[in-house]
């Protein structure tokens, strides 16, 4: 039967190869219920590299890389008896996707209100702390009337953070490069000539060397920064998102992971690897800012895995303006995908939208954060509204004394203020959300529906 088996693969790669021209180097995501052995069989069989595992002690979820098109006819679902006979269960090209377009802020009054007070043991801004965003969601009202301020380890997954930023220093983990396979997750490494151990002297230099030449964001109270052909417009995405995180949940502990770069891009493969590591690594709950036009059969296992694991996932809704589903927002019952609103609770105008990929809303609009450099910027996007609800669900860990998991903190959270029906549940308030998790009354028992960068 062996025999048989291996005459029959041999002349299936003979077929192909010799009907199909080479091509440039190619990356693939492969997933096998044999592990690592069934993944270098097939790799002998193919020409293809076998680059390192994505999934950890799992060992079924696999980087393979190959310079002839034999593997593509796997990705087209031609190979399927090469599948079965290699406990193959999907093999799909890992592309490098490109964030959407920026959504430019105007110039918020919090960014001239640059006194620092103390927040929960850091020093920040008072504009940052005391943002419209803040008192919308009725997050003071959460912090002060339970006496939280979060706990456990949320993850991010993004371009990485300012590690030396004084607000979020004292919360943050050590985290995770995919982009260089490496430990740290530190923004700097992007940005020519900066390393992440720079941040901590000269910020105001730093910010007008680098930081306006490479963002969309708006900085100070009088510069709005210019894209103009920079090749880093996604710099400083992921230490804004973790400095949202930090906002609501001040006392919960940051796990950095960066799977994309500040040029705004990043590969399917690090997305997986980056959230298979949250999960091996202890964290409660993940927030990712990024969306994808199709699923993925590998993400979709990764997103099981955490679900199993009792891992609560937050995804951006994205900013195309559609119904149209996006991934991960729109796998229900495993993610709750968050859209966008204005402070005068109105759907945001580039916000996605429908109950397939919006669970709720919140506030991302002008929405103040930290930047790296030790300051602070504004911008606009579901990217920005989705670590509010990260942060929340820190806060409802440390409300009551019991795990959570993704159906809890869906139910919790859905205890929302109505807005439109496109909207789903509604724009997001804390403090109803913490007494219906606090209380047991939460007021939904569906299921919750849950975008590269969506800035």
């Amino acid at each position: 039967m062996k025999r048989r088996t291996a005459i029959l693969l041999a002349m299936i790669v003979l077929t192909l190869a010799s009907s199909r021209p080479a091509a440039a180097q190619q990356r693939y995501v492969v997933v096998s219920t044999g592990g690592l052995s069934s993944v270098l069989n097939l790799c002998n069989l193919l020409s293809c590299q076998v680059q390192g595992s994505l999934d950890g002690p799992v060992g079924q979820t696999f980087l393979v890389t190959s310079t002839n098109n034999l593997l593509a006819n796997l990705v087209n679902g031609t190979l399927t008896l090469t599948e079965s006979l290699l406990g193959i269960v999907s093999v799909e090209a890992d592309s490098l996707l490109p964030i959407p377009a920026p959504n430019l802020p105007s110039i918020p009054s919090g960014l001239y209100d640059t006194p620092l007070v103390n927040y929960y043991g850091t020093v920040v801004w008072h504009g940052y702390a005391a943002q419209p965003a803040a008192q919308i969601i009725r997050l003071r009202d959460a912090q002060n009337g339970f006496g939280i301020s979060g706990t456990g380890i949320v993850a991010v997954i993004d371009t990485g953070v300012d590690p030396n930023h004084p607000a979020l220093y004292p919360v943050l983990l050590q985290g995770y490069d995919f982009t260089r396979n490496q430990p740290g997750a530190s923004e700097w490494l992007d940005v020519t000539g900066m390393q992440s151990g720079d941040t901590d002297t000269n910020a105001q230099d730093q910010q007008s060397g680098y930081v306006q030449q490479s963002t969309a964001a708006v900085l100070d109270q009088s510069t709005a920064a210019v894209l103009d052909g920079s090749p880093y417009v996604a710099f400083g995405h992921g230490t804004m998102t973790s400095g949202l995180v930090h906002l609501v949940a001040p006392k919960a502990k940051i796990l950095p992971l960066k799977a994309f770069s500040a040029k705004g891009t990043g590969y399917l493969s690090n997305i997986i690897a980056a959230l298979y590591y949250a999960v091996q690594n202890h964290a409660n709950v993940v927030n990712m800012s990024f969306d994808l036009s199709s699923s993925s059969s590998a993400l979709n296992r990764a997103v099981s895995y955490a679900n199993k694991a009792g891992v609560v996932l937050v995804a951006a809704a994205g900013n195309e303006n559609t119904s149209a589903p996006v991934y991960p927002a729109a796998m229900k019952g495993n993610v709750v995908g968050i859209a966008s609103t204005t402070d005068w609770d109105s759907r945001s105008s580039f916000s996605n939208y429908g109950s397939t990929d919006v669970w709720i809303a919140a506030p991302g609009e002008n929405v103040i954060s930290t930047y790296p450099g030790g300051t602070y910027a504004s911008e606009s996007g579901t990217s920005f509204s989705s670590p509010m609800v990260a942060g929340t669900v820190a806060l409802l860990l440390s409300a009551k004394q019991s795990s959570l998991n993704q159906s809890q903190a869906a139910n919790a959270l859905a205890n929302a203020q109505l807005l439109t029906p496109d909207l789903n549940h509604g724009r997001l308030n804390v403090y109803q959300a913490v007494s219906a998790w606090v209380n047991g009354s939460s007021s939904t028992s569906s299921s919750c529906s849950c975008s590269w960068l969506c800035f």
